[in-house]
């Protein structure tokens, strides 16, 4: 039987899965339920207008990205530097409930409105009075979490977005970029008189 090394066919095949890894790698592609995809993470204001994107392969965590999405919050006002601090966080899921992100938006004073998992309360409580004390978060503001859902469903009323025909990142970062745009100009033409 002929060694792995000896068999040229089978470095062919290796050396091709290699660099269909990382070409999949480059795009920010990944494997999910529905085949390779890529996912979006990003911030909303309260008015469902975008304020940062990042980008992952589809089998990416959520909760990983939440800080790179936050410092990538830039808001600029009439006067002076852009605003890189919300007033508070309020996901719409639980799946941001992390020790590391509360500590983060703890340093920066921002309010965290997310509420703990079931597991994390239950692991707090056994631990007694060395768990520490209880996540407290605002109900009524818990309340607008759906805003970054009905954000993304107005993304998604383009077709390239949604089912991504972009091969690079970079030119579906720009489509989505584009997109918040247009969101933010009709949000603006119809405020103002």
């Amino acid at each position: 039987m002929p060694d792995a090394a000896d068999d040229p066919e089978r470095e062919e095949r290796r050396r091709i899965r290699r660099r269909r890894k990382l070409r999949l790698k480059a795009a920010r592609l990944g494997r999910s339920r529905g085949g390779q995809t890529s996912k979006v993470h990003l911030a909303a204001d309260r008015r469902c207008r975008p304020l940062a994107f990042v980008l992952t392969a589809g089998q990416a965590a959520d909760s990983p990205q939440f800080i790179p999405v936050l410092e990538k919050i830039r808001v600029r006002g009439p006067v002076g530097r852009p605003r890189t601090r919300p007033d508070a966080v309020g996901c719409g899921d639980k799946a941001y409930s992390s020790h590391g992100n509360r500590t983060y938006l703890r340093k920066r004073h921002i309010k965290a409105v997310i509420p703990e998992k079931r597991g994390q309360a239950a692991n707090r409580k056994n631990k007694g009075s060395k768990g520490g004390r209880p996540v407290s978060h605002d109900a009524d503001l818990y309340k607008e979490r759906n805003t970054v859902e009905r954000l993304i469903n107005k993304l998604k009323a383009w077709r390239g977005i949604a089912t991504r025909y972009d091969k690079t990142p970079a030119s579906y970062l720009a489509g989505l970029h584009l997109r918040a745009a247009m969101i933010w100009i009709k949000d603006l033409t119809r405020t103002t008189p």
